[in-house]
């Protein structure tokens, strides 16, 4: 993969990891918290001691060490992060000056940036004048008026009201589909790695856990976190798992009778208004290993009294669940 991202990259305690990525590909990069995903990105930009490679368009940037400020890295951070001092023209402008562009050359370059992130109008106000919505296409300009062969987006759309973030996505969407370098962004919503992403890699406790197109991921989660993401009950076993929706879910608090051959016994540890439904989350982990989420209607969620604490039985039709089998097993790498 000469002209992409080809790393293996070890941060000890924290991170052991194999990713790679075509040139003009965007990869999502999903997990919990604490799973290691922005250790990777300070990683691949040379701000945390690692071990291993990184190879960017064909270039090692570890054999020798490439110098932070020689890596052609762009960052998207939560926040911003923008210059407070600086007007959004100079903000975006800033990167390139450091490079040694000439002034009139930076800022040319900078406000057409801002033009086509429809904020070029603003290009004189300084951070603490513009919206939120604002201030991030700053900060996605600053980022890409470098050109740089690494794009990192670290939750872009974090802290935005959803329809900003609803535009902005569309928006950024469009400027990565021309973006000739490799993308990697870190997100918490599904449909940012479902309508950005070519590829999605699953970190869980440091290690890749799973990788593929987002529509297989999304199909055949293997972690509980995707499986929560994308709104399906997972459960695993020696062979593989089963995959059912929550609204597929029964739930009384009787004991079934005959012999289903999907049912647990639980308590209500959770539940929340979702659409037209209530999602009741219920600890099986005595009998399943793990909480469940079941879809029903506000009136049965009266009449069968669930409130937390509650003890439930749940039932699933053998029709209403789909088993796949675990794929390759990607924790042993690197």
């Amino acid at each position: 993969m000469s002209n992409g991202l080809l790393a293996r990259i070890e941060v000890p305690g924290r991170l052991a990891a194999d990713v790679e990525a075509g040139a003009g590909e965007v990869l999502a990069v999903i997990g919990p918290n604490g799973a290691g995903k922005t250790t990777l990105l300070t990683a691949l930009a040379g701000l945390v001691d690692m071990t291993g490679h990184v190879e960017v368009g064909g270039r090692s940037w570890t054999d020798p060490p490439l110098p932070v400020r020689d890596r052609r890295v762009g960052w998207v951070v939560q926040g911003q992060a923008l210059f407070p001092h600086l007007s959004a023209l100079d903000n975006v402008a800033f990167g390139l000056r450091a490079r040694g562009v000439r002034r009139s050359e930076a800022a040319e370059r900078a406000q057409a940036w801002l033009d086509r992130l429809g904020v070029g109008p603003l290009s004189g106000r300084r951070p603490g004048a513009l919206s939120g919505g604002q201030a991030q296409r700053v900060t996605i300009a600053r980022a890409l008026v470098t050109e740089p062969d690494l794009l990192l987006l670290d939750e872009p759309f974090s802290g935005l009201d959803v329809g900003v973030a609803a535009a902005l996505r569309i928006e950024l969407a469009a400027h990565l589909a021309d973006f000739a370098g490799v993308t990697l962004m870190v997100t918490h919503d599904a449909l940012d790695a479902l309508t950005l992403a070519q590829r999605v890699v699953v970190l869980d406790d440091g290690r890749v856990a799973q990788s593929g197109t987002p529509a297989d991921v999304a199909a055949h989660p293997r972690t509980d976190h995707v499986a929560r993401l994308v709104g399906l009950n997972v459960l695993a076993g020696p062979d593989g798992f089963t995959a059912f929706r929550p609204q597929d879910v029964t739930v009384s608090t009787a004991r079934p009778e005959g012999s289903a051959r999907l049912r647990w016994q639980g308590r209500v540890s959770g539940l929340t208004p979702h659409g037209d439904a209530v999602r009741v989350q219920v600890d099986t982990r005595s009998s399943a290993g793990t909480d469940l989420l079941a879809d029903v209607t506000p009136e049965a969620t009266a009449e069968l009294a669930l409130v937390p604490g509650a003890e439930v039985w749940l039932t699933v039709k053998a029709t209403a669940a789909r088993t796949y089998d675990r794929g390759p097993d990607l924790r042993d790498s690197p």
